[in-house]
């Protein structure tokens, strides 16, 4: 009989295994049952940790969160525009590190309170910069959500780095669109260079927000 102890099956392990296998197949093939068979477990014991695949997911968004947030501290010298900047290619960045990241991580809630000292430390400073409260929120919360979109549009082209899917063949679109010429040619600033899409749009919510609010 083997000696051999598996780990304890507990919420971390479970997040861990099933943010591996979502790499594999995605979150449409992403299921309880199929996290179970990877664990080498029956599908009751995962629902012992998680009541459904929501629950699953919104720990799997904070096990996220927790792996872009180690090690990063942030620069009490930042102004507020470096501050979105960074905190944006810093969560563009997580999001990309796993296939379907940005649907997984969109409309999730966190399972425990990992993100507040930094969201506190984001306030404090947009406030100290002439922000209201209110007026902070917004702005973050537009940044987030521009983030969460282009990667999600990112991610519906490129699953993952180097990974194209069928049927976004810029040269075959354009072809298809040859009697529209302006849509046509327009491909290659819609589908290609997402790194250079990114930082443009980026700069439009920045300039954006200090255009709103009238803070420089």
């Amino acid at each position: 009989m083997s000696t051999e102890r598996r780990a304890p099956l507990d919420r971390a392990r479970v997040a861990d295994t099933a943010l591996r296998l979502l790499d594999e197949v995605g979150l449409d093939g992403l299921s309880l049952r199929a996290i179970a068979r990877e664990l080498d477990v029956k599908a009751p014991a995962l629902y012992w940790h998680f009541k459904d695949k929501q629950a699953l997911l919104d720990e799997m968004a904070t096990e996220m969160y927790r792996r872009m947030a180690a090690g990063t501290a942030l620069d009490p010298a930042d102004s507020w525009q470096d501050r979105l900047r960074g905190a944006n290619r810093g969560l563009r960045a997580g999001l990309l590190a796993h296939r379907d990241g940005a649907k997984v991580f969109s409309g999730s809630r966190f399972t425990g309170t990992d993100h507040a000292a930094q969201m506190e430390d984001n306030l404090r400073l947009f406030t100290a910069a002439g922000f209201a409260l209110a007026d902070a929120a917004r702005a973050l919360s537009a940044s987030y959500a521009y983030t969460i979109g282009f990667v999600t549009e990112e991610q519906g082209v490129q699953p993952l780095p180097g990974e194209r899917r069928e049927g976004y063949d810029v040269g075959e679109r354009a072809r298809l669109l040859a009697e529209f010429p302006l849509s046509a040619e327009v491909g290659a600033e819609i589908f290609e260079d997402y790194d250079r899409q990114f930082e443009e749009g980026l700069e439009i919510v920045v300039a954006g927000v200090a255009a709103r609010y009238g803070v420089r």
